[in-house]
């Protein structure tokens, strides 16, 4: 049976809009910088930075995910798959001694840092489309075909 109630509804609202917003908030803050200034300055870090509304946000999809049993898989690897990046960079960018300024922040180094922080940024875009979908599936019409899966 599928819970689809207020408190599914606002779960998931309020999920999908946490995940977005490390997402579009250097992209919107960089425009507003462009715009006032002249110069365009993205802060690539902000997304891991946000790191808690990533995991209050995810959980919250889950959460609703989980109550009405639609996009449960896309959103659960979504967020272990942003938590195992976040950790695992941060990991290597201290055993390579980039964390520490040991090594210069150039070659393979940084390219293994930077790679797993743009695929964290990926998964956290990719949960958040799965929040969206989620949202889509529960103000459509009971007996739609989604409510079959």
């Amino acid at each position: 049976m599928v819970k689809r109630d207020n408190v599914t509804a606002i779960l998931a609202i309020i999920g999908t809009i946490l995940l977005w917003f490390p997402i579009l908030a250097p992209v919107l803050l960089s425009l507003a910088f462009f715009a006032r200034a002249g110069v365009f300055r993205l802060d690539y870090l902000m997304p891991a930075e946000l790191f808690p509304a990533v995991v209050i946000g995810g959980a919250a999809l889950l959460w609703a995910a989980l109550r009405v049993h639609l996009r449960w898989r896309l959103i659960a690897w979504g967020v272990g798959i942003a938590i195992g990046l976040l950790v695992g960079g941060q990991v290597l960018a201290v055993t390579t001694g980039l964390a520490s300024g040991d090594a210069e922040p150039t070659g393979w180094r940084l390219g293994l840092v930077l790679a797993s922080l743009a695929v964290y940024s990926l998964s956290v875009a990719a949960t958040g489309v799965g929040g969206l979908l989620l949202l889509r599936d529960l103000y459509k019409p009971l007996g739609s075909p989604t409510e079959r899966q």
